[in-house]
């Protein structure tokens, strides 16, 4: 069969390209076509555009390129209707995913698949509306999505399992590096690690880097390491690094993660890698009008968490550090407890353990891929 996939950004990437390599075990003669990245290209098929064309956050640079949004989705609503695929998967980035759904649905009879679900139960609720008319079918890797989904919303889904699992698990099975080879491959000191995931988008940089390391620094008998973001130059770094004694490596986070003995994370995804390598972490999420932010989230804001790791859990596992109470303070005097208080420490690794038990075993890509062929093999033979 033919598979049209679109993803907007690096996670969309590699989850992509992991299901694509899935639905070629279900379907040895499997077509693809897509708006995606190296990893999908790696694969195989053709790429109709890079995400990296695509990929604008934020209300400022949506607004300055919005001829280039609308002649994207133009050549993509174009280029669908010419391939003529089986099915149509949407990888998350419900901005233009559910646009191009929305048009699909309306003027073809191709079935809209969507896997990782659009997070709407944290905002944009009123969009389960679109997805109720021009989702076929919703693919989520998240077990709570189950209860808003078919509970209150009353639109069944498929939930496969997390793919973060896979990855983790993976990584971890083939994974024979000790301490000391790690620091030795990097040019590091033989302390303890403190690592940092400061967001994969140049704003969240700019905004919970600074903080992060001035909170880090007090805590001398431990390294800084940086982990480096895909397609973030080590030039945009230098402007918040300064004279800080930390470290920047790329292309190593899941090392990274495996060494370290404690992490600030910007929240997202980064949060459940963290959790899964087992390793204590603090979740600080700046934002430039905290105050406000804090009351949207006291008021406005449908869900408890903003950290995967606690709304999986559906308790607090990790301290979460947002708005108006992430203070440089606050991240290390949180940062002092997860380095030496080994009751804390001991209490969130359980809530780790537990966090996991709920995600499922491994395997998403593959459950996700099975499912997907079999729906569409019944929808051939009706």
């Amino acid at each position: 069969m033919k598979y049209y996939l679109i993803v907007g950004e690096a996670s969309g990437d590699l989850h992509a390209s992991h299901l694509m390599a899935a639905l070629k075990e279900e379907d040895p003669q499997a077509e693809f076509r897509f708006f995606g990245g190296d990893l999908m290209a790696a694969v195989g098929g053709t790429m109709v555009k890079h995400y990296k064309e695509l990929a604008y956050m934020g209300f400022i640079p949506v607004l300055l390129h919005l001829r280039t949004i609308f002649a994207n989705m133009k050549r993509c609503k174009e280029d669908i209707v010419a391939w003529q695929p089986d099915v149509l998967i949407l990888v998350d980035y419900p901005g233009f995913n559910l646009g191009i759904a929305k048009f699909v649905h309306a003027h073809t009879s191709i079935p809209v698949y969507y896997y990782i679900s659009p997070k709407i139960w944290a905002w944009k609720e009123y969009r389960i509306k679109n997805i109720k008319r021009d989702v076929d079918e919703l693919f989520s890797i998240l077990p709570f999505e189950v209860e808003f989904f078919e509970g209150k919303h009353q639109y069944p889904i498929h939930y496969v399992g997390n793919p973060t699992m896979d990855e983790v698990t993976a990584f971890s099975t083939s994974y024979t590096e000790t301490f000391d080879d790690f620091v030795q491959a990097n040019g590091l000191s033989s302390r303890p690690i403190i690592a940092l995931l400061a967001g994969s988008r140049k704003q969240e940089i700019k905004d919970n880097l600074p903080d992060m390391l001035r909170a880090a620094a007090a805590f001398p008998d431990y390294q800084l390491v940086l982990a480096g973001a895909p397609g973030i130059s080590p030039e945009y770094y230098e402007r918040y690094v300064g004279d800080a004694d930390v470290k920047i490596i790329f292309g190593k986070t899941f090392p990274l993660l495996r060494q370290a003995d404690a992490a600030l994370v910007t929240s997202g995804t980064a949060t459940l890698e963290t959790a899964l390598f087992r390793v204590p972490q603090a979740v600080c999420y700046h934002t430039p009008i905290g105050k406000v932010i804090a009351f949207l989230r006291r008021h406005i804001l449908t869900v408890k968490y903003i950290s995967l790791v606690n709304l999986i859990a559906n308790r607090e596992v990790v301290k979460e550090l947002v708005a108006d109470t992430m203070t440089v303070e606050q991240i290390r005097s949180e940062l002092e407890r997860i380095l030496y208080n080994k009751e804390y420490r001991q209490q969130m690794l359980g809530g780790y353990e537990y966090m996991a038990s709920r995600l499922g075993e491994a395997g998403a890509p593959k459950r996700a891929a099975q499912e997907m062929v079999a729906l569409l093999k019944e929808k051939s033979i009706a």
